[in-house]
């Protein structure tokens, strides 16, 4: 019972002494919580203040770096200001002194003009002033003179117009003489180096070709019955007959050389053949002329090789073989042709120009001559039409138009050279002639051409034409006159005449003097 009551004490006692124990580290934790507690509310009230401190701090830097930012924009725009205020104060200024200088010029200007209207005034009565004196002095040289004012004018003018013309005529005197002087030497040695690279022989002028035959009773096959033979064979050849009593001879007559070639081998085969009627003459010309055809562009080929212009279209060499059965004046125009050629490239050699074009343009320069009497047009017109269509330049094609004088002027230094190239061929002796009758018409025209000029009292032409010499009266023309005598007469001649080469006009004033003694 004790024991119970012991350890019912004891267990009293243990519950009591634990609940102590309890309520002490009750109390323990509590103070230790509330010490915990005290000391983060002391560390959270520091860090508050800490953060309120920097918060501050922050918001003073802004609020300071704001204000320093506001001080400097207002310090620039105070700046700008004053800068603006300054300029328009300035603009002010100028403003006001343009102002002034404006009043100034206005007060200027309207002193001027009233001095102007004031000067105005005094010339319109000076110039009435003056045109009153000159109407007087009018009246008195009228009346001294006996002329009018009109006829004075016309004999003033008449009188300028003759200077005029004799300081034309000494300056064209002056510069030609110069000229002369400095382009004689160079162009004789020129020409004569040109003109020694080239020999040609002598043509003469034939439209008639003469077939021989073994015996005259050939003629009357020739002939055939009733004619119907001759008649066939002019009519496929286009060339005239001719059968006379030549002995031995038939005569072929045409203008077309290349006819009169076809008609001419025709003829020969017809003859050696023996069988000749309407239907063999026909098929041996058609077949005369297409052999011809070939054979005129190997001749064409030929001639392009002997020039050295290579390039040509088969049609221009078919041309420049026609160039085989054409002559001008007696010469043949292949000839010629080769002939401008040659001396176009040798003077373009000495002058240091394009050479091939020079040569090239002298082979062209004549081709119209092989159909104009097909083609109508002059033949520096048809020759020039027939390079523009094979696609020639336009420069080639003024050269070859201006080959002669007043077709075309010529634009270029070849072009000048052709042209020279072409005379040259065609003045040198022998290169041409011309009938008796056409030769005296010729220099029959070139004189009375000459004397129908005020002042001329005869006129000559000299050395087969190439020169008239004309006689002038000293009274009527005098020394200035002469040149430009000179100088109309040749106009004349260039507009009004055809001729080979040139025509030199010499004028000649003599003065005579005489008296008697007794």
């Amino acid at each position: 019972m004790d024991n119970y009551m012991l350890i019912a004490l004891a267990s009293v006692i243990g519950v009591v002494a634990g609940y102590l124990v309890r309520l002490f580290y009750a109390k323990a934790q509590m103070k230790s919580a509330e010490q915990i507690a005290k000391h983060m509310i002391s560390e959270a009230q520091m860090l508050a203040e800490t953060k309120k401190k920097e918060g501050l701090l922050e918001v003073k830097e802004t609020m300071e770096r704001e204000r320093r930012e506001f001080d400097r924009e207002t310090r620039e725009r105070r700046q700008e200001l004053i800068n603006l205020e300054r300029r328009i104060n300035q603009r002010e200024e100028a403003l006001e002194r343009k102002h002034e200088l404006m009043d100034r010029k206005d007060k200027d200007l309207f002193g001027r003009e009233r001095n102007l209207m004031t000067r105005e005034k005094t010339l319109d009565d000076e110039a009435q002033a003056l045109a009153r004196g000159r109407e007087e002095q009018k009246r008195i040289l009228e009346r001294l003179s006996g002329i009018s004012s009109e006829e004075a004018k016309k004999l003033l003018m008449q009188s300028l117009e003759e200077e005029a013309r004799k300081e034309a005529a000494l300056l064209a005197k002056r510069i030609e003489q110069e000229t002369r002087e400095q382009a004689e030497k160079k162009s004789k040695e020129i020409l004569s180096i040109a003109i020694q690279r080239v020999a040609a022989e002598h043509t003469a002028d034939i439209t008639t070709t003469t077939v021989p035959i073994a015996n005259d009773e050939m003629k009357g096959r020739v002939i055939g019955r009733e004619g119907r033979n001759i008649r066939a064979f002019e009519q496929a050849t286009g060339v005239d007959l001719i059968i006379d009593d030549t002995p031995e001879a038939i005569t072929i007559s045409a203008f077309d050389g290349v006819r009169r070639e076809i008609a001419r081998i025709s003829l020969e085969k017809l003859i050696a053949d023996g069988r000749i009627h309407p239907a063999r003459i026909e098929e041996v010309v058609e077949k005369v002329r297409k052999e011809m055809d070939t054979n005129l562009k190997e001749i064409g080929e030929q001639a392009a090789l002997e020039a050295g212009v290579p390039g040509l279209q088969p049609e221009i060499l078919r041309l420049l073989g026609k160039l085989k059965y054409r002559t001008s004046y007696g010469q043949n125009q292949l000839q010629h042709t080769l002939e401008v050629t040659w001396l176009s490239g040798a003077i373009a050699g000495e002058l240091g120009v394009d050479i091939a074009f020079c040569k090239r343009a002298g082979l062209l320069h004549d081709l119209g001559k092989a159909v104009d009497h097909e083609v109508e047009g002059t033949h520096h017109q048809i020759s020039a039409d027939v390079a523009k269509k094979y696609g020639e330049s336009p420069k080639m094609i003024n050269a070859i138009l201006s080959h002669h004088e007043g077709i075309a002027e010529p634009q270029s230094p070849e072009a000048f050279i052709v042209a020279a190239a072409d005379a040259v061929s065609a003045a040198r002796p022998g290169a041409r002639r011309e009938s008796i009758e056409h030769y005296l018409k010729r220099l029959e025209k070139l004189e009375k051409l000459a004397t129908s000029f005020r002042g001329v009292s005869s006129a000559y032409a000299i050395q087969a034409g190439r020169e008239v010499r004309i006689m002038v009266e000293p009274e009527d023309v005098n020394d200035q006159g002469a040149q430009i005598l000179a100088h109309d007469i040749a106009k004349k001649v260039e507009q009004e005449l055809e001729y080979p080469g040139h025509i030199k006009i010499t004028v000649i004033r003599e003065v005579r003097a005489q008296e008697v003694a007794k």
